[in-house]
């Protein structure tokens, strides 16, 4: 999927490092953890196609070290986005979003501690996450 407008449709959309162990567990920890009303996340690897074409057209950098949530034609990165996801999240996980109130500078340095050290610490696949097939539609690229 390379056309952008069609891209859009799916928001929200979440970028993520596909070959992130780490990344891959998130997802599926996320999925089975997402709320059962409400708008369901569509997910992209970062260094795929339609990666490029969403990072293109935000005009964003190449980054493979983050983790990106396109959400009403905005883009959080980082921590921005970690803390929104928790919005699509059953249980009290939403409440985790009233940390946005600290600057994002300083979250950042925990995201970017641990987003250095993720492939050390987890490791490296080049396969795609086990994807549960009912969720297969959610992943616009593998």
């Amino acid at each position: 999927m390379t056309d952008i407008n069609e891209i859009l449709k799916k928001q929200p959309i979440l970028l993520i490092d596909g070959d992130c162990i780490l990344c891959n567990n998130s997802v599926n920890y996320l999925l089975a953890r997402e709320k059962e009303s409400g708008p369901k996340l569509s997910f992209v690897p970062l260094k795929s196609e339609t990666g490029k074409v969403i990072l293109d057209y935000f005009e964003i950098p190449n980054v493979s070290d983050t983790m990106i949530l396109v959400k009403n034609y905005s883009v959080h990165i980082k921590s921005c986005a970690a803390l929104r996801l928790t919005l699509y999240m059953k249980g009290l996980w939403p409440l985790l979003v009233v940390f946005v109130i600290i600057p994002p500078p300083l979250r950042n340095l925990v995201y970017d501690y641990i987003a250095k050290r993720r492939y050390k610490k987890f490791g490296k696949t080049t396969n795609c996450a086990m994807i549960d097939p009912k969720f297969r539609s959610r992943f616009l690229e593998i």
